[in-house]
C-alpha cells in the first residue's frame, strides 16, 4: 500500500512557523526591549545596595528601560558608574533628577528619573548625577539618623547630665515646698476670681400661716401683678442699707427675685386667708373687676443704729376701669439679733406676716 505524504498540512506548518518568527522578531525590536534605545552614564555618590544589571528604570514611574552596566568609579571608590539603556523616545534631560526607589515587600531596587528642562547639546554624553544619599534604603536612612542623635548626645553628655541633676534639684525643692505652693495657688485664684465657684444657698419667704377667721370675703374678682420696683430690687440678693455687700451673704439667694417672690407670697397668703375667693395672677384670667397694685420701696436688712429687717410696699386697687378705689402705704420692721442668712429671714418672715395680714384686711374691706 502506497503512503501518501500530507504535503499541504507540512507546507501549512512551515509558512505558520516562518511567520510566527518573523512576529516574534518584529516584537522584540518595537515593544519587546530591543526597539531603539538610548543610553546614558549615570553616577551614584554613595552605595547602591541591592542594584543589579538588568534592573529596571522607571521615568515618572513608568518603566522605559533598565541597567545594563555597574562598576566602580575608578577615581573614587565612594562612587558607583551605571550605565542604562532607555527606549529613545524617553525625554532624558541633562538635568533630569535620578534616584534610587526600592519597590514592593522585598524592597527591590530600581532606577528613577523626574523630570528636566535642559537639552544637552548634539553629539555631548549625558552623565546623571544622582541626588546624594539616593542609595539609602530606609533601614539604612534610619541607622544615619541614630547615628547622628548618638553623637549629639556624646558630644553634650556633660551639659545633659548638669540639666538632669539640675531638674532633680528643682523637683525635690517643689516636693518640699508642696504646701506653700499651694497656698500661693490658691492666693492667685482669690486674687484672679479664678477656681470653683461657690455652691449658693437658697432661701424662701415663708407665707403666712394664721391670718385670722374669714370674717368678710371678697366680693369681686381681685388679681394680682407682678409688684413694680427699681432695678436694685430687681435681684435674689439680699439687699443692705446702707448699700454694700455682707461677707455673711455671699452665697445668699433668694427663691425668685424679690418683686416675683412677693407676688407669690401674697397671692398664697389670700389663699390661706379664704381659698375659695383668692385672686390670681393676671394671666390666669382674663379681664378681673379690681387688681392689687403693688410697688416694692424697700426689702432689706438696715445696718445703721439697731439692726433690723425692713419692708415697704404701695398698694393701689384699681377697677377695670383704671379707676383707683383705695391706696395706701404699708410699711414695718423687725429687730434683727445676728446679722446672719437664717436670722434675717425670720425677721422678714415675721415681718411679711403682718404686711399680708394689714393687706388682706384692707383689701376686702375696699371691694
Amino acid at each position: 500500500m502506497e503512503t501518501r505524504a500530507p504535503y499541504v498540512l507540512i507546507g501549512s506548518f512551515v509558512l505558520a512557523a516562518i511567520l510566527a518568527v518573523f512576529g516574534f522578531v518584529y516584537w522584540l525590536n518595537n515593544t519587546g526591549g530591543i526597539g531603539p534605545r538610548a543610553n546614558y552614564h549615570v553616577q551614584f555618590q554613595g552605595p547602591v545596595p541591592g542594584l543589579l544589571v538588568g534592573a529596571g528604570v522607571l521615568f515618572n514611574g513608568i518603566r522605559v528601560g533598565e541597567v545594563t552596566q555597574l562598576g566602580l568609579a575608578p577615581d573614587n571608590a565612594r562612587f558607583v558608574n551605571a550605565t542604562i539603556s532607555v527606549a529613545s523616545t524617553t525625554p532624558v534631560r541633562a538635568d533630569t533628577r535620578v534616584g534610587l526607589d526600592f519597590q514592593g515587600l522585598t524592597g527591590v531596587p530600581v532606577v528613577t528619573l523626574e523630570g528636566g528642562m535642559i537639552v544637552a547639546k548634539a553629539g555631548e554624553p549625558v552623565t546623571l548625577i544622582a541626588e546624594a544619599g539616593a542609595g539609602q534604603s530606609m533601614t539604612q536612612a534610619a541607622r544615619d539618623a541614630l547615628r547622628r542623635v548618638d553623637t549629639v548626645l556624646e558630644d553634650n553628655s556633660g551639659p545633659l547630665k548638669d540639666t538632669i541633676a539640675n531638674l532633680k534639684t528643682f523637683s525635690d525643692g517643689l516636693a518640699r515646698n508642696t504646701g506653700k505652693i499651694d497656698g500661693i495657688l490658691a492666693g492667685l485664684e482669690k486674687m484672679t476670681g479664678g477656681g470653683t465657684p461657690a455652691q449658693k444657698i437658697t432661701y424662701d419667704l415663708r407665707t403666712p400661716q394664721n391670718l385670722g377667721p374669714a370674717g368678710k370675703t371678697l366680693s369681686a374678682s381681685l388679681a394680682i401683678p407682678e409688684p413694680t420696683a427699681v432695678a436694685m430690687l430687681q435681684t435674689q440678693r439680699m439687699l443692705f442699707a446702707p448699700s454694700g455687700d455682707n461677707p455673711g451673704f455671699a452665697d445668699f439667694l433668694w427663691a425668685d427675685s424679690i418683686p416675683k417672690l412677693v407676688q407669690a407670697r401674697l397671692i398664697d397668703s389670700f389663699e390661706n386667708y379664704d381659698i375659695a375667693h383668692a385672686p390670681l395672677r393676671t394671666t390666669d384670667l382674663g379681664q378681673a373687676d379690681y387688681q392689687l397694685l403693688i410697688d416694692i420701696r424697700r426689702f432689706r436688712i438696715a445696718t445703721e443704729g439697731e439692726a433690723r429687717v425692713e419692708i415697704g410696699l404701695s398698694a393701689r386697687i384699681v377697677d377695670r376701669n383704671g379707676k383707683v378705689v383705695a391706696s395706701r402705704l404699708v410699711e414695718t420692721s423687725e429687730k434683727l439679733d445676728k446679722i446672719e442668712p437664717a436670722a434675717a429671714v425670720a425677721a422678714f418672715d415675721a415681718a411679711f406676716a403682718r404686711i399680708a395680714k394689714e393687706l388682706i384686711g384692707w383689701t376686702v374691706q375696699a371691694v
